[in-house]
């Protein structure tokens, strides 16, 4: 018997090593079919979300479960001839399936078996390597309901084993009578009884959804951007205490620019023509959006010139009056509460003035060439002698450079050329916005934003370097409008998104982090429901902790277990750790 379970530990061992770097190396997930009942998955940070209700690892781990039932035959005959690991195509993503109690504690056993450094008789030549932790799915049909068995070696500062921890998830709910919760001293007696232990000490947790509480002038976020606040503290008094003042509190922030809802969508709007720009000069075919403007963009441009023409002739109150009036259109969809913090731009030069009027009311190549031909038509003649900002690059600022000594070069209207200077002049006053905005409010300096509106690299790295602007704008906005966040906030998650976006590639799924006070936040929170609580009862330190966790949850813990009971309420999680 004791031979065939160290045969049976060395296979699962070897396959989980097998299937380890094999996903790794090809960035495969599974499912990697193991013998005839049972399915791997090597999942990563944010893959399932059932376990990240209640364990917070941030690497990757495998999770074990029943095989799927409408796996493709061709497949499973093929991974029949796989030595190891095989990765199973599937028709569809079923319900995951859990497998029993019995056969999880077996499976876990021969995992930790083989990562024991005492049990010589199944070493091999080579070392053990440490392997991520293992998660089985229980189908909850033991009197305690477990829905999870987990393990997780314990490793030292040179990556050896130094021990094992174990997890047992048990799970009832859903449940909205509080009524039958159990006492903080229940869970401590069992504690006790559970580990033999005497002395405890209790920590508190809870995650609060702030947008669940908050509401300006009607304008809410969708799901895909969130804002959480997570609490710790210790020495818990009671089920679902309420977080005290001195607990550590930290916003999870995760925003995703385009929220038709979002406070600064209107200038998602003006970056996402950039975008469409950059694309078509990528790939030489441009997605025209539609306009948003009913007057053709020729008669725009030719407004535009008038009005500089009668600025020369001492008219020039029109031309300040109209571009005041343009601007506040633009600024339109921007929530009345954040009015002070975006500040309007009062000082457009004539290229920034020109590309409000046509990212609005272009519609194909033509529009575009007509209206640079107007443009530089009106330079040549004299008709138009427009002002531009200081240390302005773009090919049609040379060129009003130019007009200023009565010599232009010529420039060809063919090609991507009327694409690529359309860019040029959107890049620049975006650029000149994100600035304004950033370093009027004292968030940044000019150094801090070097990097991000730098002209020493190509257009489209500029681009990129500017939807990450926008994204740190999103951010710091949302705290702002919904959060009522002051400098002291804001300042440190600013200086956290610059620093994070200069070493990272751009990102919405990010979740930016900002410790805060709890009293900052408090009218946010404190008559609301978390969307999980727990209380974490240990004993013990070091490789001998033990730990008991009671939790109830708004999210379903367990997609793999089909509950008795229907209908909404929070779960009950009991986890034991040892």
């Amino acid at each position: 018997m004791w031979a065939a379970r160290h045969q049976s530990a060395v296979e699962l061992y070897d396959f989980l090593r097998s299937t380890y770097e094999q996903g790794t190396k090809e960035n495969l997930s599974g499912p990697f079919l193991y013998k005839d009942d049972i399915q791997i998955h090597v999942v990563s940070d944010g893959q399932c979300k059932s376990l990240e209700s209640f364990w917070s690892g941030n690497e990757v781990a495998f999770i074990l479960e029943k095989k799927s039932d409408n796996m493709e035959d061709n497949d499973l005959e093929n991974s029949k001839n796989e030595s190891v690991g095989f990765e199973v195509s599937r028709q569809e993503s079923p319900q995951p399936l859990a497998v029993s109690t019995m056969k999880a504690r077996q499976l876990l056993s021969s995992y930790t078996l083989t990562l024991n450094p005492n049990m010589a008789q199944l070493k091999s030549e080579a070392p053990i390597k440490p392997l991520p932790p293992l998660w089985v799915r229980c189908d909850g049909s033991d009197a305690e309901g477990t829905c999870w068995l987990g393990a997780e070696p314990l490793k030292s500062s040179r990556n050896e084993i130094m021990g094992m921890s174990f997890r047992t998830v048990n799970c009832a709910g859903p449940n909205a009578d509080k009524t039958t919760f159990p006492t903080l001293e229940n869970l401590r007696k069992m504690h006790k009884e559970r580990h033999y232990s005497s002395a405890t000490q209790t920590r508190g947790f809870a995650q609060y959804d702030l947008f669940g509480s908050s509401t300006i002038e009607n304008s809410v976020i969708e799901s895909q951007s969130s804002v959480t606040v997570d609490f710790v503290w210790n020495g818990v008094d009671s089920i679902m205490q309420l977080p005290p003042l001195t607990s550590a509190a930290t916003l999870n922030i995760k925003v995703e620019p385009g929220d038709l809802r979002s406070p600064v969508y209107s200038v998602y709007k003006e970056l996402d023509f950039l975008l469409v720009l950059a694309e078509g000069l990528k790939t030489g075919v441009t997605e025209w959006p539609e306009t948003s403007e009913t007057t053709p963009a020729m008669e725009l441009v030719q407004q535009l010139l008038k009005d500089l023409k009668s600025k020369l002739d001492g008219l020039n109150s029109s031309l300040s009056k109209k571009e005041s009036e343009k601007v506040k259109s633009d600024t339109a969809a921007v929530d009345c509460s954040i009015q002070s913090f975006i500040t309007e731009r009062g000082d457009l030069d004539f290229t920034e003035m020109l590309w409000c009027r046509m990212r609005k009311s272009v519609s194909s190549y033509q529009d575009v060439v007509n209206c640079f031909s107007l443009v530089i038509q009106g330079l040549k003649n004299g008709e138009a002698h427009p002002w531009i900002h200081r240390g302005s690059n773009s090919t049609l600022s040379k060129l009003i450079q130019q007009s200023y000594h009565g010599s232009m070069q010529s420039v060809s209207l063919t090609g991507l050329a009327p694409i690529r200077m359309l860019l040029e002049i959107g890049l620049d006053k975006m650029k000149k916005d994100y600035i304004n905005c950033f370093i009027g409010q004292d968030l940044a300096t000019f150094n801090y934003l070097d990097y991000f509106v730098s002209t020493s690299v190509d257009l489209q790295e500029q681009v990129h370097r500017l939807k990450k602007l926008h994204h740190m704008l999103e951010v710091v906005v949302i705290c702002n409008a919904f959060l009522s966040l002051g400098h002291e906030n804001l300042f440190p998650l600013t200086q956290s998104c610059l620093k994070y976006y200069k070493e990272k590639p751009w990102n919405e799924q990010h979740i930016f982090q900002l410790p805060i006070r709890p009293s900052v936040i408090s009218t946010f929170y404190q008559n609301s429901h978390p969307q999980i609580w727990r209380v974490e009862i240990f004993s013990g330190h070091g490789q001998k902790e033990v730990k008991t966790t009671w939790q109830v949850t708004t999210r379903r813990p367990a997609d793999h277990v089909s509950f008795v009971v229907p209908g909404t309420g929070i779960w009950i999680v009991p986890i034991y750790r040892n």
